[in-house]
């Protein structure tokens, strides 16, 4: 269900908020030991249910658009009074101080938080294998993953948990589990919403995205979390946010060299359908060259490792967190980080450190931010011909779990999005045709990535095209 139709629900008084918290605590209690997707679960979810019921019943219309709409947060974004534990043991008892922008937004306008969701340590990962509380599982086939970082906020949906979730998208990390759990999944322009109070992985990469059901759900969010913000110097101020133009038939590029990375077959197949769709629609699709695109992965594993070393410095066992005792100040530190960090992080951390270092850092660092204002200058030369780029989310469907023990095939699922993150354009995943694996019906998903501050843009041609009453799969 859609915010829109349970809130007209809500506002007809034939269903409460009070009757949504119950029966997604209900999913919850009979699922959630088996799809893991939920590291917290919230008693005071009811209250504020009860709450919502009682001014739904007072003021009826005349409420905010996302009172008493039940909520799944990731477990690396900031809630006062709750824990914010990125999935790692480092921070398993770190109950969060305050709450980060979002939430205080979000709060504002009366949305029902069910809980916090399970992720890939510190969202260090495409699976959600990788956490200190245990693998979450795909509620579509649960012997495959949820995709990830935030694969629990992806499953919490999936499986009927909460109407909307909160995820963070450093690489896909919305995307991705967007496309394996069959969702709409929005990873915003950098800096239109505020990353104060999100637990860092990449600074310049990381943005908080959203899962929903529909296009519309994702815009509603959108509205209600953007904007400037005091405490985050990199958001985008509203009055001089470049808003791109919206049509009626957008001009779409296809990046047809990119797309021979890896794919699956059978995905490719329904790529090439969804774009067949769309000309007979009457939107115009052409091929283009992003031949630097083809560079997003390999520069994206050395910026983002490289800003993992620098913001997880913080955890060395003094000021917060997980403090393992040693015999000098040093050995504090090393056990600290031997014990609190999974492989992964250690990986990422030894990865970033060494592509800083003096001999390496003009070598690696140095060329892979070159590299990175190079594609920004190529999107922004290929915009100028076409309104959106379409490409895969993702070159498979769900992957069996266990599957990719190879950190670099694991790396391999972010080749389509992490181009996005790099350059800072906005980019939505849509749910398209799912194909056949193992006698079940696997979801698939379709990217479509605008300029720049291109958000409206995505919004009108999602709404137009897949927030029809089938979509046009």
């Amino acid at each position: 269900m859609t915010i829109t139709e349970l809130r007209k629900k809500f506002i007809e008084g034939k269903y409460t908020p009070l009757n949504a918290y119950e029966e997604m605590r209900a999913v919850i209690d009979a699922k959630n030991a088996d799809i893991n997707a939920f590291i917290d679960v919230f008693d005071d979810a009811r209250e504020e249910a009860m709450r919502a019921t009682e001014q739904y019943a007072e003021k009826g219309n005349d409420t905010p658009i996302l009172l008493g709409m039940p909520m799944a947060i990731k477990n690396n974004i900031l809630m006062k009074g709750k824990r914010a534990t990125a999935s790692s043991k480092i921070l398993e008892h770190y109950v969060a101080p305050y709450d980060a922008t979002i939430i205080t937004r979000l709060k504002a306008q009366g949305a029902t938080f069910m809980g916090t969701t399970n992720l890939d340590e510190f969202a260090m990962g495409s699976s959600t294998e990788n956490s200190a509380f245990g693998v979450t599982k795909n509620p579509i086939d649960p012997t495959r993953v949820p995709g990830g970082s935030s694969g629990g906020s992806g499953a919490a949906v999936a499986m009927g948990a909460a109407v909307v979730a909160l995820g963070t998208d450093t690489g896909g990390s919305v995307r991705l589990p967007a496309s394996f759990c069959g969702l709409v999944g929005y990873k915003p322009t950098y800096g239109a919403v505020s990353r104060y109070g999100l637990i860092a992985m990449g600074s310049s990469l990381d943005q908080a995205g959203t899962f929903t059901n529909s296009v519309r759900d994702a815009e509603i969010l959108f509205e209600n979390m953007s904007g400037k913000d005091i405490y985050d110097a990199t958001t985008i101020n509203s009055d001089t946010y470049p808003l791109v133009a919206t049509k009626e038939k957008y001009r779409i590029g296809i990046p047809r060299d990119f797309l021979l990375e890896g794919m699956d077959a059978d995905v490719l197949a329904v790529f090439n359908a969804e774009i067949e769709k769309l000309t007979a629609l009457g939107h115009d699709v052409v091929d283009v060259s992003l031949p630097l695109m083809k560079r997003g992965l390999a520069a994206y594993y050395i910026v983002m490792p490289a800003e993992v070393s620098s913001n997880l410095a913080r955890y060395d066992g003094v000021r917060f967190g997980l403090r393992a005792e040693g015999d000098t100040l040093l050995e504090d530190y090393m056990k600290t980080r031997a014990e609190g960090f999974g492989t992964e992080v250690k990986r990422r951390i030894l990865l970033g450190t060494y592509v800083l270092s003096a001999g390496y850092y003009d070598a690696y660092y140095g060329k892979a931010e070159t590299v990175r204002q190079m594609m920004r200058a190529e999107l922004a030369e290929v915009y100028k011909n076409i309104d959106i780029i379409m490409t895969p989310t993702a070159p498979t469907p769900a992957f069996k779990i266990g599957e990719k023990s190879d950190p670099l095939s694991m790396y391999l699922a972010d080749i389509f999005t992490v181009p996005v993150n790099l350059t800072g354009v906005p980019a939505i995943s849509v749910p398209v045709t799912p194909v056949l694996r193992d006698d079940i019906l696997l979801p698939v998903g379709v990217q479509y990535i605008a300029p720049h501050a291109g958000d409206a843009r995505l919004f009108d041609f999602g709404k137009k095209v897949y927030d029809t009453p089938k979509g046009i799969t």
